[in-house]
């Protein structure tokens, strides 16, 4: 694997379920995923003996509790790279302060680039093909563009999600509809590593195409996952919990990335 180009020792990544890892399941890791963040991060050891990696993002947490929890320990690790994802709890709010967030991210985006890091902020994908989301669309629509106006002021990289609409959404999203699958969490690796202008040797996974749904399936599958994803998500909001009760960062420390092992020969 060649990584050529500017060169990153110690990376730390914030944010929520995106970051940590969600949908990329990988039993042998803490909280049992691995995901993009993990990717890259194998990626950019890859030719840093030194390199260090911490992640600090937890499923479930809205942005001012990424900010409060996760920012003032990335400052003291001071890290040469950071990627920071958040809003996507917020926004399906329909309560949720736009504007304050917009505050929020401004503030800690300037923090974190004041100690000299490279941070990426990422877009929310566009909900449009989601039936229980797409009524938030235009918040995820306002939402981004206060993102991309934050990059612009900070010099932040940008990986800018709302804009991927050359795919079929079911080949990298999790059933859950919600979280990236482990293609699309490779896809993502590859997309922050472009973003930062960095050759690499990752490649994305071939997909093969999805064939339609008949009305009747698309009934049944979306009856199959209102009651497997989109009641317990109800049921948490109402009383309050969150997926990432209990859960504790995957790495709060900078840590040599863990390596994949490689498939055995003759392995699919």
């Amino acid at each position: 694997m060649l990584i050529v180009g500017e060169s990153f020792t110690r990376y730390v990544a914030i944010g929520d379920s995106f970051t940590e890892g969600v949908g990329d399941p990988d039993p042998d890791r803490p909280n049992g995923v691995r995901g993009w963040a993990d990717r890259v991060a194998e990626a950019l050891a890859a030719t840093q003996p030194d390199f260090g990696y911490a992640n600090l993002a937890i499923r479930g947490r809205k942005l001012p509790q990424i900010i409060a929890e996760q920012v003032p320990p990335t400052l003291e690790l001071r890290p040469d790279l950071v990627t920071l994802s958040g809003g996507g709890n917020d926004v399906l709010r329909p309560k949720a302060d736009i504007d304050g967030l917009a505050a929020l991210l401004d503030e800690a985006v300037g923090a974190l680039s004041g100690i000299g890091a490279t941070v990426v902020l990422f877009t929310l994908g566009d909900t449009r093909s989601n039936q229980a989301f797409k009524v938030v669309r235009g918040r995820v629509a306002l939402w981004n563009e206060f993102v991309r106006e934050v990059a612009d002021r900070h010099g932040a990289r940008l990986v800018d999600a709302w804009r991927e609409h050359d795919f079929d959404r079911r080949q990298l999203l999790d059933e859950d509809r919600l979280h990236l699958n482990a293609a699309g969490h490779q896809d993502m690796a590859l997309k922050v590593l472009e973003a930062l202008g960095l050759d690499h040797g990752l490649e994305r996974q071939v997909l093969a195409s999805l064939p339609p749904l008949s009305a009747r399936e698309l009934r049944a599958e979306n009856a199959q996952w209102v009651r497997t994803f989109l009641l317990p998500w109800i049921a948490r909001r109402l009383t309050g919990r969150s997926s990432g009760d209990g859960l504790d960062p995957k790495y709060d420390v900078l840590t040599p990335p863990r390596p994949t092992p490689l498939a055995p020969e003759g392995d699919a």
